[in-house]
């Protein structure tokens, strides 16, 4: 994402989608998956806070096998992890989500996976 299109994003700044052997990773994040995420975040009216934004290989290399799946959209800045610490703010999320279209999503304990990538399977749900 360019700058002048993250001026156009009120509730997020890059670093919080940073990779965390990444610094300034973030910006590689696609720009209609985070205006998605603003506009998601506005009609919730809470923070979402980031867990996982996008991924360098050797991180998400890392984590395959904890959750991550080795092609996963969070490589190419179409995925989010949103912390998610209540059944109400779960609910709120995932409400929001099939607002929007969301094709893709993953429930964990602690947040909810929304993912854009046209590249993977549409229209699917999965359990962490």
């Amino acid at each position: 994402m360019t700058t002048s299109e993250w001026a156009g994003i009120r509730y997020f700044k890059p670093y919080e989608f940073d990779s965390p052997d990444a610094p300034g990773s973030g910006t590689a994040m696609q720009y209609v998956f985070v205006q998605m995420l603003d506009a998601a975040r506005m009609h919730c009216g809470f923070p979402f806070v980031i867990h996982s934004g996008i991924r360098t290989e050797a991180h998400n290399a890392a984590l395959v096998g904890a959750g991550a799946v080795a092609d996963s959209a969070h490589l190419r800045g179409w995925a989010a992890d949103i912390g998610a610490g209540t059944s109400a703010m779960k609910f709120s999320i995932l409400s929001v989500a099939f607002m929007y279209g969301v094709p893709r999503i993953g429930i964990g304990r602690t947040f909810i996976h929304l993912d854009l990538d046209k590249t993977l399977p549409q229209h699917v749900q999965w359990l962490y």
